[in-house]
């Protein structure tokens, strides 16, 4: 019977390792596919651009903060952002701020994937939130740990939506690093630098 039971939780504990180490695996690669944006993502532009679907991308050179987290997603794991939030928004519109935030009347593949709004809702709903503020709190302050690979969001000035890859855990999270694109292009920034600003949630995805 006691030989039984050790193997059964060691049948458990073999399964949390393998998943732990793929999830693990799955960050440290979204992660060296951010890292690989600076210096290639040097300019910043917000306006809207039609873009192909799927697999749509305006030139690498420029960008917005989501865009981070798109090209990350694609170069690493191969998966599109564009193509899943557009197909869940079809399906799922009102659950998304597009009609109340932007007055939107439907879908619009070329730009709801590169709003960070619309991020946090299918990762939200994709399973991948592991925290979400129920207040104001600094954003240096992520009370989770944050992983390689994990997708912070901030308010900047407690009002602008903005979002960047963990890419170093660092000793505590406000040591972690992240890159991200604040208007200069993709760049490596501590976790630190956003005390003043508001953590909003930490997400893993995608989910193992």
């Amino acid at each position: 019977m006691r030989r039984r039971e050790f193997l059964s939780s060691f049948a458990v504990w073999a399964i949390f390792s393998r998943l732990a180490a793929a999830t693990a695996a799955t960050g440290g690669r979204l992660a060296a596919a951010a890292r690989a944006q600076v210096g290639v993502t040097t300019g910043y532009d917000p306006g809207w651009t039609a873009i192909p679907y799927p697999g749509g991308d305006v030139p690498r050179s420029t960008g917005v903060c989501a865009d981070v987290v798109i090209r990350a997603a694609r170069d690493a794991l191969g998966l599109d952002l564009q193509k899943l939030v557009h197909e869940d928004m079809l399906k799922h519109f009102d659950d998304y701020p597009a009609r109340k935030t932007w007055s939107q009347k439907r879908p619009d593949a070329s730009v709801d994937h590169r709003r960070v709004l619309n991020l946090e809702t299918y990762f939200t709903r994709a399973g991948a939130r592991l925290w979400v503020a129920a207040g104001p709190v600094a954003g240096d302050a992520f009370p989770m740990p944050l992983e390689d690979g994990d997708t912070i969001t901030w308010l900047l000035d407690a009002r602008l939506p903005h979002i960047g890859v963990v890419v170093s855990p660092g000793a505590a999270n406000g040591g972690a690093r992240v890159v991200h694109n604040i208007g200069r292009g993709a760049e490596e920034s501590a976790v630190s630098e956003f005390w003043q600003h508001r953590a909003v949630a930490h997400y893993r995805w995608p989910v193992s």
